[in-house]
């Protein structure tokens, strides 16, 4: 390779793609190359997302299609996937994943590809569903951790899922009851949700609980509760925080998605969000009417003309 040509290109992110050639793979795409089981026989697909959630699909030495064909090897059928999609091959004992010129694209961990390696862990977007690919020697432990997962965790946004915080919001409530402390509550929803997906597609809208979930997860504290419970709505259940703690937090929240700027293909548009606030009170009889109390108040946060906290 020659390195004064190199020296002109940009940082390069350590993903083989289209982009990248096969014959000018850089020091970090070999680390990366190296770093993949050595036996295609390991390797499989589990979907995390969308239909047939928590099917394992074994890959092999041969190719292996993804669409809505009845001829693929796996048959997704839903309408945001192409009748072939993509195709997963086997090079050099390495599975590389390829775009068969779909209509809304393939994604490998959010970055959109033609072709690209896969290691270990890679998320593969495909439509409106999610797949992981696992390789490896503890294959099999690995698969079992991620179906555990699946019970918890929302495989969209890689929140908490509804079950989960149902089960923490019980768990909360009985222990700050009991040891009288407060116990805050934040709901919220994206405005106008239905008019982004009338107008981009689901597939945009799927993007858009995914990037705002990336955005605000970080910015909340470790024992702080992030679940996704409904299509639109989420969740965040704030242990021993009082309503001042709630109405910053929750105004934080509001702030963060309304400077956001997400990003669809090369689409980039703003959205808001309506917040209400539920505290735990002493009449309260269980985990419901806290959850009950909140909602009233992201109803009047709708009402009110959105883009607001109400409680």
């Amino acid at each position: 390779m020659d390195d004064k040509r190199r020296t002109d290109e940009p940082p390069h992110d350590n993903r083989l793609s289209i982009e990248t050639p096969i014959d000018r793979v850089t020091a970090l795409d070999l680390e990366r190359f190296n770093r993949v089981a050595t036996s295609p026989d390991r390797a499989c697909l589990v979907v995390i997302y969308g239909p047939e959630l928590g099917k394992r699909a074994p890959l092999g030495h041969g190719n292996y299609e993804i669409g809505r064909s009845p001829r693929c090897e796996l048959q997704i059928d839903q309408e945001s996937i192409s009748r072939h999609h993509a195709r997963i091959t086997c090079e050099m004992h390495r599975h590389y994943i390829e775009d068969l010129k779909s209509t809304n694209g393939t994604f490998v961990n959010d970055r959109v590809v033609t072709k690209t390696l896969l290691t270990d862990g890679d998320q593969i977007k495909l439509g409106r569903s999610i797949m992981k690919y696992m390789s490896g020697d503890n294959i099999e432990a690995n698969y079992h951790e991620e179906i555990y997962r699946l019970m918890t965790m929302d495989g969209l946004t890689q929140t908490h899922n509804r079950r989960y915080f149902n089960e923490a919001l019980e768990r909360e409530f009985n222990r700050c009851r009991r040891y009288q402390r407060a116990l805050s509550l934040l709901l919220f929803d994206i405005d106008h949700f239905k008019k982004i997906n009338d107008t981009y597609g689901h597939v945009a809208g799927d993007t858009v609980l995914r990037q705002l979930a990336s955005a605000v997860k970080p910015r909340l504290r470790q024992q702080d509760v992030l679940a996704r419970v409904g299509g639109e709505e989420f969740a965040v259940l704030l242990p021993e925080v009082d309503l001042s703690g709630a109405r910053v937090a929750a105004e934080k929240v509001r702030k963060l998605v309304e400077a956001g700027k997400f990003t669809v293909d090369t689409r980039e548009f703003g959205c808001t969000v309506s917040v209400g606030i539920g505290l735990l009170a002493a009449e309260m009889d269980g985990p419901t009417a806290l959850y009950e109390a909140a909602d009233r108040q992201l109803y009047e946060a709708k009402n009110g003309g959105r883009n607001r906290v109400a409680g």
